[in-house]
């Protein structure tokens, strides 16, 4: 049996304002190619499929039809998708019954019964093989909020448990123990998850991080030592789980932030027999606009701004497919006329600017220069203050022009404030 693993799309996600639909849409296009081509089983996409929680028409017509597109594909093709903490339990689940249908089913939140018990049963989805026989049991369980898990008591004498850490370890737990009361010689037992792992490495410029209650990551014992593949979502970089091979973040498909750039982004494929992971493989994504931090590091600014002059790009690039450009300049001072002078050395070029990043030289400051009592700060003015922090910062007195402009703006704001 084959699966490709996917996660992270962030439909509808916008970097510094631009539209990124012709991106998302090049991967789902190139997908469906390789969904085809891999002659894959099953497709396991480990949550946050949108950027928000209400996302726009569009990116859910992207979602949509991709999965009507890949059915029509490959008939046979199973779909099981969980929600990640960037997607709504609810919206996500709300098509659920045309979607398993046509083969894909989703699972957004956890669910209780009239008991007040948990329903393990509807996050234990079959996989079937090309011959439609059952082939593997996959334990698809979305992200997951305090109010989502088991209790978990401590035996006497032993310290409080974490509630969250222990609860998602007792929930996969339950879910395994069903899942291997259902297995036949031969079938695998798979598991997908929204969470961060134990040393996982994150993009905290696009990550949301996941704290509950002071806990985040999770470690790898949580997952039972048979299960054959764990398909997991939420980090863009893909990696491996505590150096296992079965273990796996597949990371987001296009970059997501700038801090991504560097990143392989990929699909993974997975082929299973006799009930194990055989053989993992990346397969690469192809990058359809490219992200480019101009310069590589911080530089002084006419040495950034002639980095963008010798910029050479072919001319008749679409506007969707014309670059997004991250500026990074390292200032002495306040530049007032940063932008216009970077956007005059890219006039003309078919790019993006989508983002301009200063880094001030950090300068050394005498202590008493910056440590003040509540009772100092009271008795400060606003003008001592602000010269207070430019000192702070740039390590050398603000000039006259800019203390002047801030006067003017304190005795504007205290005009409107008059009665």
């Amino acid at each position: 049996m084959r699966l490709l693993h996917t996660s992270d799309w962030h439909l509808g996600q916008t970097l510094h304002n631009f539209d990124r639909s012709h991106e998302h849409q090049c991967f789902l296009d190139w997908l469906l190619d390789s969904i085809v081509a891999e002659q894959a089983d099953a497709l396991l996409i480990s949550g946050d499929v949108f950027d928000t929680a209400n996302p726009s028409a569009g990116a859910q017509k992207q979602l949509y039809r991709f999965l009507q597109q890949a059915r029509a594909r490959a008939p046979r093709l199973d779909i099981v998708l969980i929600a990640g903490n960037h997607d709504s339990p609810g919206r996500l689940e709300a098509p659920g019954p045309l979607l398993e249908a046509h083969g894909t089913v989703v699972i957004g939140h956890v669910m209780r019964n009239a008991d007040g018990e948990i329903d393990m049963e509807r996050m234990l989805v079959p996989l079937h093989d090309k011959h439609g026989a059952v082939a593997a049991w996959c334990v698809a369980i979305p992200f997951l909020r305090p109010g989502d898990l088991p209790r978990v008591a401590a035996a006497d004498g032993e310290a409080p448990l974490d509630p969250y850490s222990h609860g998602i370890a007792k929930l996969y737990q339950q879910a395994y123990a069903l899942a291997q009361a259902r297995r036949l010689p031969g079938q695998a037992i798979l598991a997908m998850g929204h969470c961060h792992m134990v040393d996982g490495q994150a993009s905290l410029d696009s990550e949301r991080r996941i704290v509950i209650g002071g806990t985040e990551a999770l470690p790898a014992t949580m997952f039972d030592a048979s299960i054959a593949y764990v398909a997991l979502g939420h980090l863009h970089l893909a990696q491996r789980v505590g150096q296992k091979e079965h273990i796996r973040y597949c990371g987001s498909p296009i970059p997501l932030s700038f801090a991504e750039v560097g990143y392989q982004h990929q699909v993974l494929r997975i082929d299973l027999a006799d009930g194990v992971a055989r053989e993992v493989t990346p397969l690469m994504v192809p990058r359809a606009v490219q992200l480019l931090r101009v310069p590589p590091q911080p530089a002084p600014l006419e040495e950034a701004l002639a980095a963008l002059a010798s910029l050479a790009f072919d001319a008749d690039l679409a506007p969707t497919a014309q670059p997004f450009i991250e500026v990074r300049v390292l200032l002495d001072a306040p530049e007032p006329g940063l932008r216009g002078r970077i956007e005059a050395a890219l006039a003309g070029k078919p790019v993006r600017l989508a983002k301009i990043e200063p880094t001030r030289r950090q300068k050394t400051v005498a202590p008493e220069t910056v440590a003040m009592t509540l009772d100092q700060l009271a008795q400060m003015q606003p003008d001592d203050i602000f010269r207070r922090l430019y000192l702070q910062r740039y390590g050398e007195e603000a000039p006259t022009d800019q203390q002047s402009a801030f006067a003017e703006l304190v005795l504007a704001a205290g005009a409107e404030s008059a009665p």
